[in-house]
């Protein structure tokens, strides 16, 4: 399914998984609108987080997100009060398999960018490890590996959705 009609205020589950099928995280979010990047997302604070089947959290920061209308990541924006400014996990290409759901496989890999704006690239050696263990295949490396190097280049110079806009959003969810 492509993106959904976007309905601000309506309830999105958004499920990542690991290679193949294996449930990861997961939340709960509704829809704040959609630009040229992507879909956003918000979670307010005390939105439900639920890693695997361990039992679901109430998470205590608001956040926004960004599933992109295509491309191997989303993005999360955090408020001051968190670690990173910005969170980005590399993932397959999200897709929308209902109009409230969307899913992606994370694969390991994560770009944030802190508050005094170093960028990191994090969890090498899971991916690393998860190559044998998950037997990935060489496509998915190879996809997961140019994803990564090029979100690292645009948060590095700025380059939007990897700029301020996410802080924008946060506003906007903030006004909800």
């Amino acid at each position: 399914m492509d993106c959904p009609v976007v309905d601000p205020g309506s309830p999105v589950t958004v499920q990542y998984y690991k290679f193949p099928d294996t449930l990861h995280w997961r939340h709960d979010a509704i829809m704040l609108g959609a630009d040229g990047h992507g879909v956003w997302l918000g979670a307010p604070a005390g939105a439900t987080i639920q890693r695997g089947r361990e039992a679901p959290i109430s998470w205590p920061t608001p956040f926004v997100q960004l599933v992109p209308h295509s491309g191997w990541y989303t993005v999360i924006g955090n408020p001051r009060t968190s670690t990173y400014a910005l969170y980005v996990d590399i993932t397959t290409d999200p897709q929308w398999v209902t109009r409230d759901r969307v899913e992606m496989i994370d694969v390991d890999l994560d770009v944030v960018l802190d508050w005094n704006g170093h960028v990191s690239l994090l969890d090498e050696d899971e991916f690393v490890a998860h190559q044998s263990a998950l037997d990935y295949p060489e496509w998915l490396v190879d996809r997961a590996r140019a994803s990564a190097a090029a979100v690292v280049l645009a948060v590095e110079s700025g380059t939007e959705p990897f700029g301020t806009i996410t802080q924008r959003w946060l506003e906007r969810l903030a006004k909800l």
